[in-house]
């Protein structure tokens, strides 16, 4: 009887040690690796000073924002191709209200209202006329891209507001940057909606089995037009972030990002294929992926080098997801 009794005792141990799956801690394993890695060959340029490790933090910023928001997008099965355009079109939107005395909150409106608004547009295509995401997005992108070059024939719209460009991305509060507390204060918001709301675990409910999460009475159109909707605020936010960094609007802003942004949320973790998510693992994967390109800029390989190798991370980052999806 004794020997049962520690038999059961012991079991739950095993089967916790069984479940442990090294593929889970990928992204931390890899971050470390990687930072590790690029701390030894650049040690002697510089790379792990307080103002490099800072400028990676400035540099993913953006990225991290637009990150968070398409964690919610992908774990419910979802995608957004145009966050790059949205957060050009928004940085150049914002600078235009500034620049016709608006204000901040001028400026602050009518970037986010142009996310905002590209976002509800993507949401009511994917959920009202029932087109794949990919496509609508992909056709928003060039639609919300050319609309970027059009509205200022691509010329940039420079801010001169010091208070803007100080809250929006140039200032520094003691050693913090400002782009660093915009991050923190959205990943905790992020990671308590993904986790501990209802609308969290609809979220992820609706990305694993969307006609299992109907019939549980999760209204599963007005989830996905809301994760749309917060794709845009957020890329609307970055598009603000971007011009106060750069004091200035630009229709170049983003281009590209939308690689980034998905490579970061799959890398951290987050299924491909819907159903799971991870806010802190995106983080991560965000850096992860700034320290790449930081590290590489600092070895003086050209664009197109960076590009191949920010290629190869995308592959690596679906490869992984499709594994995660597998097990």
């Amino acid at each position: 009887m004794q020997s049962k009794v520690s038999s059961e005792v012991k079991q739950p141990s095993v089967s916790r040690l069984k479940k442990f799956q090294w593929r889970d801690y990928i992204v931390y394993l890899a971050f470390v690796g990687v930072l590790i890695y690029f701390s030894v060959t650049l040690f002697d340029q510089g790379f792990l000073t307080s103002g490099n490790l800072l400028n990676i933090v400035r540099q993913t910023a953006t990225i991290t924002l637009m990150a968070l928001a398409m964690t919610f997008v992908i774990s419910n099965g979802e995608i957004d191709l145009s966050v790059g355009s949205i957060a050009a079109l928004s940085s150049l939107t914002g600078a235009l209200a500034l620049q016709a005395g608006y204000g901040i909150f001028g400026g602050l409106f009518a970037g986010v209202g142009t996310g905002l608004l590209v976002g509800l547009v993507n949401g009511l295509l994917v959920t009202k006329v029932a087109i794949p995401s990919f496509l609508v997005t992909l056709a928003t992108m060039g639609a919300v891209k050319g609309m970027a070059m059009w509205v200022t024939d691509t010329a940039p719209i420079p801010i001169v507001d010091s208070n803007f460009n100080f809250i929006f991305g140039s200032g520094d509060i003691g050693p913090i940057p400002v782009l660093l507390i915009w991050t923190l204060v959205f990943a905790i918001i992020a990671h308590v909606l993904l986790r501990k709301t209802s609308f969290g675990r609809q979220v992820l409910a609706t990305g694993g089995n969307e006609n299992a999460a109907r019939f549980s009475g999760v209204n599963t159109n007005r989830i996905k037009l809301l994760v749309f909707v917060g794709t845009g605020l957020m890329a609307g936010l970055a598009g603000l972030l971007y011009a106060g960094r750069m004091n200035a609007g630009r229709f170049s802003f983003g281009e590209g990002d939308e690689l980034s942004v998905i490579a970061a949320v799959i890398l951290g973790g987050t299924a491909l294929a819907g159903g799971v998510g991870t806010i802190i693992g995106t983080v991560i994967g965000s850096l992860m992926i700034g320290v790449i390109n930081n590290g590489l800029i600092i070895m003086g390989l050209d664009v197109s080098q960076q590009m191949m190798i920010r290629g190869l991370i995308i592959i690596l980052a679906v490869a992984l997801g499709r594994k995660a999806v597998n097990r």
